[in-house]
C-alpha cells in the first residue's frame, strides 16, 4: 500500500479592509499606551529617587527658619563677660609693657608662664605680682 497525502483543499481567505483596518489602528494605539506607561513609570520611580534630596532641600527653603531669641538678661550677661575680658586683656598688656615689672623676678616668670602656656592661673598671678 502505498500512502498518499490526502488532498488539498483550497483555502478560502477573505479580506474585509475595514476589520483590517480596525485591528491595525488598535494595535498601533495600544502599542503607544504601553511605552507612554512604560517612560513615565520610569521617571516616575527613578527621577523620584534620585531628586527627592532635592525637593527636601526646596522644602527647607521654603520654610523660613525659625530664630529662638535670646532672653535680654542672657544678652547683658554675655556683654558683661565681654567687658570684663576685654579688661582683664588690657590689665595683662599695660603689665608686658611697664619697664618697672622687668625688675620684678616674679612678675617676669608669671609673664613668661603666661606667654608660654595661658591659662587663669597664670593671668591671675601675673595681675597679682605686675602691679
Amino acid at each position: 500500500m502505498s500512502y498518499r497525502p490526502p488532498a488539498r483543499r483550497p483555502l478560502r481567505i477573505s479580506l474585509n479592509v475595514l476589520a483590517l483596518s480596525g485591528s491595525i489602528a488598535l494595535g498601533l494605539w495600544l502599542g503607544f499606551l504601553a511605552i507612554a506607561l512604560t517612560c513615565w513609570l520610569a521617571a516616575h520611580f527613578l527621577f523620584n529617587q534620585q531628586l527627592a534630596p532635592v525637593a527636601q532641600a526646596v522644602q527647607q527653603l521654603a520654610k523660613p527658619p525659625v530664630v529662638v531669641p535670646e532672653p535680654p538678661n542672657r544678652l547683658f550677661e554675655q556683654y558683661q563677660e565681654n567687658l570684663r575680658k576685654n579688661e582683664e586683656l588690657q590689665s595683662l598688656d599695660s603689665a608686658r609693657k611697664n619697664p618697672r615689672n622687668l625688675s620684678n623676678p616674679k612678675c617676669q616668670f608669671w609673664l613668661q608662664q603666661d606667654q608660654t602656656a595661658p591659662s587663669e592661673k597664670s593671668r591671675a598671678n601675673v595681675l597679682q605680682f605686675c602691679n
